[in-house]
């Protein structure tokens, strides 16, 4: 990757300020970096690069960034359902995959193995529909398997290069999945992202003690960023399935499991047929603390509502395609259809809705 000296060297320290920062080569976190006599002494002043970012982004109606402060609370799952929800809804959208090191968006999307084509616009996104494009960096790992071992300079430069070279052409939302926590990647896509403007961002949590007081950080993050929180969605809030889906064991008297499907669906449906359409739900993770319901309040940001663990979600997930479009994710659909509903009203989008089991 070609450096300007605008760029952050690749050998640089980890908490590198940047070659235009005034403190460059100066501050603590300069010390010992092969580059700091060369950035002591370089001309400072605004980087170049982000006129290129602001004039490719202005034609991007809507930025939303995705973050949690904890992995595994499905963040990366509710931004391609958000995707996919706004692009069935005659959105032009693209996606925006920014966790470097753990790039799950090609498989969710169902794009694993495609490649990123280069045009004289720019990089080419890697389109699902005609109206949902995606860009990450799963595209350019040569197997699957490769792990992405980069330092938060390299980091920076690939996400700064995701902005300013992809050619996503007039969009009406940027979705941006960003890595859990509230590192470079995320202090990088602010910073570049600053003059162009960002309507805000959602963040996902679980609803255990644990996950909050990660999530409590993000939100502090945003808030001294100046990044508007358009709320937190609670995920995985509770199991929720079909009692006619579920499987059903029996304990022997040796403590062996048996598997005593086979007969439980065959009792209900002879003797209580009803109990057939009923959805069964388990609260899997403590939320005796008051869930992200009571963080929100405390905290003074917007609950946009709760999210079920469903098998079927997961699914959807694991096989790249939208929860709308058929009624088999019962559970976690309608609780999604009703969160992204309540970010457009308010983004003040009217008159817009998700169809019950397809998308309009």
């Amino acid at each position: 990757m070609a450096n300007g000296y605008q760029e952050i060297p690749e050998n640089a320290n980890e908490h590198c300020p940047g070659p235009q920062s005034e403190s460059a080569g100066k501050s603590d976190d300069c010390q010992g970096c092969p580059n700091q006599e060369a950035c002591a002494t370089a001309p400072k002043g605004p980087d170049p690069d982000l006129v290129a970012i602001a004039e490719r982004m202005a034609t991007v109606k809507h930025k939303i960034l995705v973050l949690s402060g904890k992995g595994g609370v499905g963040k990366s799952t509710f931004s391609a359902q958000l995707s996919f929800a706004l692009a069935g809804m005659n959105y032009q959208v693209g996606l925006l995959d920014i966790d470097i090191c753990g790039p799950s968006i090609p498989k969710m999307l169902g794009l694993e193995g495609q490649d990123i084509h280069q045009s004289n616009l720019g990089w080419s996104p890697v389109y699902v529909e005609s109206n949902l494009g995606v860009m990450s960096i799963g595209f350019m790992l040569p197997h699957p398997d490769e792990a992405v071992i980069w330092r938060g300079p390299r980091k920076n430069g690939i996400i700064k290069q995701f902005l300013k070279d992809v050619y996503w052409g007039e969009l009406d939302y940027l979705v941006i999945d960003a890595p859990p926590g509230t590192s470079d990647e995320h202090i990088s896509i602010v910073q570049f992202l600053h003059a162009t403007g960002i309507d805000g961002a959602i963040i996902v949590t679980t609803p255990q003690q644990v996950s909050l007081i990660d999530v409590r950080k993000e939100v502090s993050f945003c808030k001294k960023v100046g990044i508007n929180v358009l709320g937190v969605v609670e995920n995985m809030s509770g199991l929720q399935q079909l009692l006619a889906d579920f499987r059903f064991l029996r304990v022997t008297e040796i403590e062996e499991e048996k598997d005593v499907t086979e007969w439980a669906v065959e009792y209900m449906r002879k003797n209580a047929p009803e109990m057939m359409s009923l959805i069964a739900y388990s609260e899997v993770f403590d939320s005796s603390g008051g869930g992200a319901v009571k963080m929100c309040r405390d905290m003074g940001v917007p609950f946009l509502g709760k999210v079920p663990m469903d098998p079927q979600l997961c699914k959807a997930a694991e096989e790249g395609r939208s929860c709308f479009t058929d009624q088999k994710c019962q559970a976690s659909a309608p609780a999604l259809k009703r969160i992204i509903e309540k970010v457009l009203e308010n983004q003040m989008v009217s008159g817009i809705s998700i169809i019950d089991g397809a998308q309009s």
